[in-house]
């Protein structure tokens, strides 16, 4: 029988969440501190690979392993892995090509895609208040990219990062959709370790595009990488069994504070002013999807504990 663990504990849900979030923003730095040695489907080989046994563990402390293995939409879990897997591999060549500030203040817009994605695949009203969002968030991602999208060959380099990134936010949305689908017929255990598997094994095939064979030293920081990631899995996911997901879904902001350090010390990178403005736009108009989310009493901590926020 499944443990149960839920209850109403905020300052726990809190500390979980931005703990989790601490460490997906570490995760990130290790992935673009290693992204000129290997290429991003060999980071995603090892980010996918290395998070399994911590799931499989966390699964079997929670009494669900069981269910983590039953499914009955198998090719949604192969779309699902199809998706999430692009996502992360467009977020990791993102990650390689742009400040990481400025791959997490692009990564804010997918909530507002999932927005759009959910009137037209899920026929979801958007009334005027989400509308309005809606325009606010994909100026704020105009503005973002913008200056990134200039014709100089110096550029070329940071165009692509800007659009790899915010192809990411877009499949990202996607998988979104999908998830509320998925939790339908299947078990949030089942989609979360499915999509480590499937995300290993399609990761694995960029084998045949090249991949780099690491150090004693480069292979530890690989390996970090995917433990890194599920345990921040398993943190954010437990948060929501604590709190409520309308009260935690402002901490993701707290990335950006978390990536300006980390990148300003790692890095030596500073966020530009029109970058700020820009995410500032897109964090404005995701605060108004929450609050009237809120309002509305809309609670999709079922979907987004099955999620992996930033890939």
């Amino acid at each position: 029988m499944a443990k149960s663990l839920t209850s109403h504990r905020p300052a726990l849900a809190v500390a979980l969440k931005l703990s989790a979030l601490v460490l997906f923003t570490s995760m990130s730095a290790l992935v673009k501190a290693l992204s000129a040695e290997f290429p991003p489907g060999e980071m995603v080989f090892f980010r996918s690979l290395f998070a399994i046994p911590v799931i499989i563990a966390w699964l079997t402390w929670r009494g669900e392993l069981a269910q983590g293995f039953v499914v009955r939409k198998p090719m949604g879990h192969f779309w699902r892995g199809v998706l999430g897997t692009s996502a992360m591999g467009l977020t990791f060549t993102g990650l390689s090509l742009l400040p990481l500030p400025e791959v997490t203040a692009i990564g804010y817009a997918t909530p507002i895609f999932t927005l759009i994605l959910a009137a037209i695949m899920l026929g979801e009203r958007i009334r005027m208040i989400r509308i309005g969002a809606v325009a606010i968030g994909l100026v704020g991602v105009l503005i973002m990219i913008w200056p990134r999208l200039g014709s100089g060959t110096s550029e070329t380099a940071a165009t692509i990062g800007a659009l790899c990134v915010l192809a990411a936010t877009v499949a990202r949305a996607f998988v979104q959709i999908h998830i509320r689908q998925l939790v339908q017929v299947d078990h949030p255990a089942a989609i979360v370790f499915y999509f480590s598997l499937t995300a290993t094994l399609l990761s694995g095939l960029t084998v045949f595009w090249g991949w780099t064979v690491p150090s004693w030293e480069q292979a530890a920081l690989l390996i970090a990488i995917g433990l890194i990631g599920g345990v921040a899995q398993i943190l954010v996911t437990s948060s929501y069994r604590f709190g409520q997901a309308s009260m935690l879904a402002p901490y993701d902001y707290t990335t950006m504070l978390f990536a300006i350090i980390i990148g300003y010390i790692w890095f030596d990178e500073l966020p530009t002013l029109v970058m700020l403005g820009g995410a500032a736009l897109v964090i404005a108009g995701n605060v108004v999807v929450i609050l009237r989310e809120r309002q509305l009493g809309l609670d999709r901590t079922k979907a987004r504990s099955a999620t992996d926020p930033k890939a």
